[in-house]
Protein backbone atom coordinates (compact mmCIF):
# COMPACT_ATOMS: atom_id res chain seq x y z
CA UNK A 1 0.00 0.00 0.00
CA UNK A 2 1.10 3.67 -0.52
CA UNK A 3 3.30 4.56 2.28
CA UNK A 4 0.87 7.94 2.57
CA UNK A 5 -2.74 7.53 3.45
CA UNK A 6 -5.48 7.58 1.01
CA UNK A 7 -8.09 9.68 2.36
CA UNK A 8 -9.88 13.01 1.53
CA UNK A 9 -10.82 14.47 -2.23
CA UNK A 10 -9.62 13.57 -5.26
CA UNK A 11 -9.76 13.90 -9.26
CA UNK A 12 -8.87 11.91 -12.70
CA UNK A 13 -5.54 11.92 -13.93
CA UNK A 14 -5.60 13.12 -17.34
CA UNK A 15 -2.72 13.85 -19.31
CA UNK A 16 -3.88 17.28 -20.98
CA UNK A 17 -4.05 18.63 -17.21
CA UNK A 18 -0.98 17.39 -16.19
CA UNK A 19 1.35 19.84 -16.84
CA UNK A 20 -0.89 22.48 -14.72
CA UNK A 21 -0.91 20.19 -11.71
CA UNK A 22 2.97 20.30 -11.78
CA UNK A 23 3.06 23.69 -11.81
CA UNK A 24 0.24 24.31 -9.29
CA UNK A 25 -1.16 21.18 -7.75
CA UNK A 26 -4.74 22.76 -5.85
CA UNK A 27 -4.60 21.86 -2.35
CA UNK A 28 -7.52 20.12 -2.43
CA UNK A 29 -6.35 17.24 -4.53
CA UNK A 30 -5.13 14.82 -1.90
CA UNK A 31 -4.77 11.63 -4.68
CA UNK A 32 -5.34 10.72 -7.92
CA UNK A 33 -6.98 7.76 -9.81
CA UNK A 34 -5.77 6.31 -13.64
CA UNK A 35 -6.86 3.73 -15.38
CA UNK A 36 -3.62 1.30 -15.03
CA UNK A 37 -4.42 -0.06 -18.45
CA UNK A 38 -3.58 3.41 -20.43
CA UNK A 39 -0.36 3.54 -18.24
CA UNK A 40 1.32 0.56 -18.33
CA UNK A 41 3.40 0.83 -21.41
CA UNK A 42 4.32 4.41 -21.19
CA UNK A 43 8.08 5.30 -21.84
CA UNK A 44 9.86 8.44 -22.14
CA UNK A 45 8.59 12.23 -20.94
CA UNK A 46 4.86 10.28 -20.17
CA UNK A 47 6.50 7.82 -17.91
CA UNK A 48 8.54 10.21 -15.91
CA UNK A 49 5.56 12.85 -15.80
CA UNK A 50 3.23 9.69 -14.25
CA UNK A 51 6.17 9.16 -11.50
CA UNK A 52 6.41 12.80 -10.76
CA UNK A 53 2.36 12.13 -9.19
CA UNK A 54 2.96 8.46 -8.26
CA UNK A 55 6.41 10.07 -5.84
CA UNK A 56 4.41 12.35 -4.61
CA UNK A 57 0.31 11.31 -4.24
CA UNK A 58 -1.61 8.50 -3.14
CA UNK A 59 -2.28 6.39 -6.68
CA UNK A 60 -5.39 4.70 -7.52
CA UNK A 61 -5.74 2.37 -10.30
CA UNK A 62 -9.54 1.77 -11.69
CA UNK A 63 -9.31 -1.04 -13.90
CA UNK A 64 -11.53 -0.89 -16.83
CA UNK A 65 -10.96 -4.87 -18.61
CA UNK A 66 -10.84 -6.89 -16.01
CA UNK A 67 -14.34 -8.23 -16.79
CA UNK A 68 -14.92 -9.78 -13.57
CA UNK A 69 -17.96 -11.69 -14.93
CA UNK A 70 -17.29 -12.25 -18.45
CA UNK A 71 -17.20 -16.13 -19.32
CA UNK A 72 -13.54 -16.09 -20.85
CA UNK A 73 -11.04 -16.87 -18.31
CA UNK A 74 -9.35 -14.62 -15.98
CA UNK A 75 -6.49 -12.66 -17.53
CA UNK A 76 -3.58 -13.48 -14.65
CA UNK A 77 -1.09 -12.84 -17.29
CA UNK A 78 -2.26 -8.91 -17.18
CA UNK A 79 -3.05 -9.45 -13.77
CA UNK A 80 0.54 -9.93 -12.70
CA UNK A 81 1.33 -7.11 -14.85
CA UNK A 82 -0.93 -4.69 -12.90
CA UNK A 83 1.23 -6.08 -9.87
CA UNK A 84 4.25 -4.92 -11.15
CA UNK A 85 2.87 -1.75 -12.21
CA UNK A 86 1.25 -0.96 -8.88
CA UNK A 87 4.64 -2.31 -6.71
CA UNK A 88 6.74 -0.04 -8.96
CA UNK A 89 4.65 2.94 -8.34
CA UNK A 90 3.34 2.10 -4.94
CA UNK A 91 -0.42 2.40 -5.94
CA UNK A 92 -2.23 2.50 -3.23
CA UNK A 93 -5.37 0.45 -4.22
CA UNK A 94 -7.21 -1.78 -7.11
CA UNK A 95 -10.66 -1.36 -8.04
CA UNK A 96 -12.86 -2.85 -10.74
CA UNK A 97 -16.28 -2.68 -12.01
CA UNK A 98 -19.03 -5.50 -10.77
CA UNK A 99 -19.65 -6.16 -15.20
CA UNK A 100 -18.11 -7.93 -17.36
CA UNK A 101 -16.29 -6.51 -20.86
CA UNK A 102 -15.11 -9.24 -22.60
CA UNK A 103 -16.37 -12.08 -24.68
CA UNK A 104 -13.67 -13.60 -27.23
CA UNK A 105 -12.45 -10.18 -27.32
CA UNK A 106 -13.18 -6.87 -25.42
CA UNK A 107 -16.81 -5.57 -26.03
CA UNK A 108 -15.54 -2.01 -25.53
CA UNK A 109 -19.13 -1.86 -22.73
CA UNK A 110 -19.66 -2.57 -18.69
CA UNK A 111 -22.19 -5.10 -19.20
CA UNK A 112 -24.35 -6.22 -16.37
CA UNK A 113 -23.62 -9.73 -14.69
CA UNK A 114 -27.10 -11.62 -14.34
CA UNK A 115 -28.15 -11.45 -10.62
CA UNK A 116 -28.29 -15.09 -9.78
CA UNK A 117 -26.71 -17.11 -6.82
CA UNK A 118 -24.44 -18.85 -9.80
CA UNK A 119 -23.21 -15.41 -10.99
CA UNK A 120 -22.32 -14.55 -7.07
CA UNK A 121 -20.54 -18.04 -6.92
CA UNK A 122 -18.73 -17.31 -9.73
CA UNK A 123 -17.50 -14.07 -9.48
CA UNK A 124 -16.61 -14.38 -5.72
CA UNK A 125 -14.12 -17.03 -7.14
CA UNK A 126 -12.59 -14.70 -9.80
CA UNK A 127 -12.20 -11.57 -7.17
CA UNK A 128 -10.92 -14.00 -4.79
CA UNK A 129 -8.09 -15.20 -7.74
CA UNK A 130 -7.47 -11.25 -8.14
CA UNK A 131 -6.44 -10.73 -4.43
CA UNK A 132 -4.57 -13.83 -3.96
CA UNK A 133 -2.75 -12.65 -7.48
CA UNK A 134 -2.17 -8.71 -6.34
CA UNK A 135 -1.36 -10.27 -2.88
CA UNK A 136 -3.93 -7.28 -1.73
CA UNK A 137 -7.67 -6.63 -1.45
CA UNK A 138 -9.28 -5.27 -4.16
CA UNK A 139 -12.59 -3.36 -4.00
CA UNK A 140 -15.51 -3.41 -6.69
CA UNK A 141 -17.82 -1.15 -8.13
CA UNK A 142 -21.64 -0.81 -8.64
CA UNK A 143 -22.26 -0.25 -11.52
CA UNK A 144 -24.83 1.27 -13.76
CA UNK A 145 -26.73 -1.02 -16.53
CA UNK A 146 -29.77 -0.30 -18.71
CA UNK A 147 -31.39 -3.73 -19.62
CA UNK A 148 -31.16 -6.32 -16.80
CA UNK A 149 -30.89 -10.23 -17.52
CA UNK A 150 -34.19 -11.82 -17.69
CA UNK A 151 -31.98 -14.29 -15.38
CA UNK A 152 -32.51 -13.31 -12.09
CA UNK A 153 -33.16 -14.63 -8.76
CA UNK A 154 -32.61 -12.05 -6.95
CA UNK A 155 -32.79 -8.05 -6.77
CA UNK A 156 -29.26 -6.27 -7.75
CA UNK A 157 -28.45 -5.09 -4.21
CA UNK A 158 -28.67 -8.90 -2.67
CA UNK A 159 -26.52 -9.52 -4.94
CA UNK A 160 -24.51 -6.87 -4.54
CA UNK A 161 -24.04 -8.09 -0.71
CA UNK A 162 -23.98 -12.00 -1.83
CA UNK A 163 -20.80 -10.92 -3.67
CA UNK A 164 -18.90 -8.73 -1.43
CA UNK A 165 -19.38 -11.20 1.24
CA UNK A 166 -18.83 -14.69 -0.71
CA UNK A 167 -15.30 -12.82 -2.09
CA UNK A 168 -14.45 -10.96 1.42
CA UNK A 169 -13.89 -7.94 -0.67
CA UNK A 170 -14.18 -4.36 -0.21
CA UNK A 171 -16.84 -1.71 -1.82
CA UNK A 172 -16.07 0.81 -4.41
CA UNK A 173 -19.05 2.91 -3.43
CA UNK A 174 -20.37 5.02 -6.74
CA UNK A 175 -23.35 7.46 -5.77
CA UNK A 176 -24.40 8.31 -9.38
CA UNK A 177 -24.41 4.61 -10.63
CA UNK A 178 -27.18 4.18 -7.63
CA UNK A 179 -28.81 7.13 -8.84
CA UNK A 180 -28.59 6.65 -12.26
CA UNK A 181 -30.47 2.88 -11.98
CA UNK A 182 -32.60 4.23 -9.72
CA UNK A 183 -34.55 6.76 -12.10
CA UNK A 184 -33.76 3.67 -14.89
CA UNK A 185 -35.15 0.72 -13.36
CA UNK A 186 -37.51 2.55 -11.01
CA UNK A 187 -36.36 2.20 -7.27
CA UNK A 188 -35.45 4.31 -4.22
CA UNK A 189 -31.72 5.48 -4.52
CA UNK A 190 -31.38 6.63 -0.61
CA UNK A 191 -32.89 3.13 0.12
CA UNK A 192 -30.78 0.92 -1.30
CA UNK A 193 -27.59 3.01 -0.58
CA UNK A 194 -28.47 2.37 3.23
CA UNK A 195 -28.38 -0.91 2.00
CA UNK A 196 -24.69 -1.18 1.09
CA UNK A 197 -22.28 -2.53 3.71
CA UNK A 198 -20.73 0.62 4.83
CA UNK A 199 -18.29 -1.39 6.36
CA UNK A 200 -16.65 -2.57 3.20
CA UNK A 201 -16.89 0.84 1.60
CA UNK A 202 -12.97 1.45 0.67
CA UNK A 203 -13.41 4.80 -1.91
CA UNK A 204 -16.35 6.41 -3.86
CA UNK A 205 -16.58 7.80 -7.16
CA UNK A 206 -18.99 11.12 -7.76
CA UNK A 207 -19.76 11.90 -11.63
CA UNK A 208 -22.32 13.68 -13.78
CA UNK A 209 -24.77 12.33 -16.66
CA UNK A 210 -27.06 12.43 -19.31
CA UNK A 211 -30.41 13.01 -18.74
CA UNK A 212 -32.10 11.78 -21.83
CA UNK A 213 -35.81 11.66 -20.94
CA UNK A 214 -37.20 12.01 -18.19
CA UNK A 215 -36.36 7.97 -17.87
CA UNK A 216 -33.47 7.71 -19.05
CA UNK A 217 -30.17 8.71 -17.50
CA UNK A 218 -27.28 8.09 -19.34
CA UNK A 219 -23.94 7.23 -17.08
CA UNK A 220 -21.86 9.88 -18.81
CA UNK A 221 -19.04 11.07 -16.53
CA UNK A 222 -19.61 14.29 -19.16
CA UNK A 223 -21.21 16.30 -17.59
CA UNK A 224 -21.20 18.30 -13.66
CA UNK A 225 -22.85 16.43 -10.77
CA UNK A 226 -26.45 17.26 -9.85
CA UNK A 227 -27.82 18.24 -6.95
CA UNK A 228 -29.42 14.72 -5.89
CA UNK A 229 -26.07 13.05 -6.55
CA UNK A 230 -24.59 15.91 -4.33
CA UNK A 231 -27.32 14.77 -1.43
CA UNK A 232 -26.60 10.71 -1.73
CA UNK A 233 -22.84 11.28 -1.17
CA UNK A 234 -23.80 13.66 1.63
CA UNK A 235 -25.94 10.55 2.98
CA UNK A 236 -23.04 8.27 2.66
CA UNK A 237 -21.11 10.36 4.92
CA UNK A 238 -23.81 10.66 7.57
CA UNK A 239 -24.73 6.66 7.71
CA UNK A 240 -21.34 5.66 7.11
CA UNK A 241 -18.08 7.75 7.79
CA UNK A 242 -15.64 9.62 5.49
CA UNK A 243 -13.75 7.86 2.88
CA UNK A 244 -11.57 9.19 -0.07
CA UNK A 245 -14.20 10.43 -2.71
CA UNK A 246 -12.92 11.13 -6.12
CA UNK A 247 -14.38 13.00 -9.03
CA UNK A 248 -14.85 11.47 -12.08
CA UNK A 249 -14.98 13.13 -15.45
CA UNK A 250 -14.09 11.50 -18.67
CA UNK A 251 -15.67 13.69 -21.71
CA UNK A 252 -16.33 17.35 -21.93
CA UNK A 253 -13.48 17.87 -20.26
CA UNK A 254 -13.92 21.24 -18.92
CA UNK A 255 -10.82 23.41 -17.54
CA UNK A 256 -8.92 22.32 -14.70
CA UNK A 257 -10.21 25.19 -12.83
CA UNK A 258 -13.78 23.95 -13.05
CA UNK A 259 -13.26 20.16 -12.21
CA UNK A 260 -11.20 21.93 -8.79
CA UNK A 261 -14.11 23.17 -7.91
CA UNK A 262 -16.20 20.58 -7.94
CA UNK A 263 -13.94 18.27 -5.58
CA UNK A 264 -13.83 21.11 -3.53
CA UNK A 265 -17.20 20.55 -2.96
CA UNK A 266 -16.49 17.24 -1.61
CA UNK A 267 -14.07 18.14 0.03
CA UNK A 268 -16.13 20.75 2.18
CA UNK A 269 -18.74 18.06 2.53
CA UNK A 270 -16.31 15.55 3.96
CA UNK A 271 -15.32 18.50 6.19
CA UNK A 272 -18.90 19.06 7.55
CA UNK A 273 -19.53 14.77 8.35
CA UNK A 274 -15.97 14.80 10.38
CA UNK A 275 -17.29 17.79 12.60
CA UNK A 276 -20.46 16.10 12.94
CA UNK A 277 -18.45 13.01 13.96
CA UNK A 278 -16.23 15.32 16.38
CA UNK A 279 -19.56 16.80 18.15
CA UNK A 280 -20.61 12.90 18.82
CA UNK A 281 -17.78 11.50 20.30
CA UNK A 282 -16.65 15.09 21.96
Amino acid sequence: MNKINLAGSGLSLRREHMGALMDDTPFVLDFFEIAPENYLDLGGKKARDFRWFSERYPIVAHGLSLSLGGPDPLDEAFLLRIKAFMKMHDIALYTEHLSYCADNGHLYDLLPIPFTEEAVHYVARRIKRTQEILEMPIAIENTSYYAASPIADMDELSFINAVLTEADCGLHLDVNNIYVNSVNHYYDAEQFLLGLPGERIKYCHVAGHDQRSPNLIIDSHGADVIDPVWHLLSTAYQQFGLFPTLLERDFNIPPLADLVEEVEHIAKLQSYWQGEIYKKIA
